[in-house]
């Protein structure tokens, strides 16, 4: 999770967690000018792919007992080019290909645009649905839901425990899913205005496309954050359920054991101290280790300052 400073947590097969901490700040932290709205959205998706796949090599190195490496830079590039790659593959190009196949929309800017946009949408369905079958990826949305619920109990000023994490929500505005959702919408009012006022041909669409994405996304970002803020407005909530609805698939209800390893990590991320209970350490070998008691750490919580919290991913 992503806060005060940037915590990775992991379940050891010794049944601990470990924490990395990312002190690298965003980029929209390290260049303000990158901060701009409507300019922002597109380089906190780029820190989130990257811290995204740094958590995945943490996890695998931290859960294989240290038998396998941390990817390095070049591993990193590499997977980001392949992410992409697949991505304007399946929601760029085959959609735009499948819509192409009828003739009579080719002239139609407009609709060719609506068309399309339901035909990725109905890619990025099927695409959530297909990968949900695994029983890994099972495990990785158990865990989206466990991120969630802990964030919805900090925003409520709850005690971060597991007894109150459990009772809300594994469903959050501020989901990079509902982003997702947001993006389709967003394409398909950005290109068909595009259409209307320009008639392209296909190799001209796809360029269009390419070149429009950044301006999307952007788009995309500013208005997931604004209905985040005004949800409870009825009107706002309309456009908003898309994403949500959407997070059906993408999150599951976790166990009490994943709901501890979203907690540990949001409050390294905010600075706080973990239990060693909520780390899985034995007492006594806490008490030799100097880590912190339950009673010190609560103290912690109690007096932390409030910050905003995202996902990594």
């Amino acid at each position: 999770m992503r806060s005060a400073q940037t915590a990775i947590a992991v379940r050891k097969h010794d049944g601990t967690i470990t924490i990395k901490h990312v002190d690298k700040p965003m980029l929209i932290k390290r260049r303000p000018f990158l901060g701009t709205p409507f300019i922002r959205g597109v380089f906190v998706l780029y820190d989130s792919l990257v811290m995204g796949l740094n958590a995945i090599s943490f996890s695998a190195q931290a859960s294989s007992e240290g038998t396998s490496e941390e990817l390095n830079k070049k591993d990193i590039v590499f997977a980001m080019l392949m992410a992409v790659g697949l991505a304007i593959g399946l929601f760029i190009v085959t959609p735009l290909l499948v819509t192409s196949l009828f003739g009579f929309l080719r002239e139609r800017g407009g609709l060719f645009a609506l068309v399309e946009g339901l035909i990725r949408a109905t890619i990025l369905v099927l695409y959530i649905w297909i990968i949900s079958r695994s029983k890994d990826i099972q495990r990785v949305f158990a865990y989206h839901g466990a991120e969630h619920k802990t964030v919805h109990a900090y925003e409520k000023k709850e005690e971060l425990t597991i007894e109150n994490a459990r009772r809300y929500s594994r469903i959050h505005p501020r989901c990079g899913t509902s982003f997702l959702a947001i993006t389709v919408i967003s394409a398909i009012v950005v290109l068909g205005v595009v259409g209307v006022i320009w008639p392209l041909n296909f190799w001209q669409k796809l360029l269009v496309r390419l070149a429009f994405l950044p301006i999307i996304a952007s788009l995309a970002f500013e208005f997931q954050r604004f209905t985040s803020k005004f949800l409870e407005n009825p009107f706002v909530r309309i456009f908003a359920l898309p994403g949500m609805w959407l997070q059906r698939l993408t999150t599951a209800e976790p166990d009490d054991k994943q709901l501890q390893v979203a907690i540990v990590s949001l409050k390294s991320a905010l600075g706080m101290t973990p239990t060693p209970q909520e780390l899985g350490i034995p007492s006594d070998q806490a008490e030799s280790d100097g880590t912190k008691t339950t009673e010190e750490t609560q103290q912690e919580q109690s007096k932390s300052p409030e910050h905003t919290v995202e996902e990594t991913a």
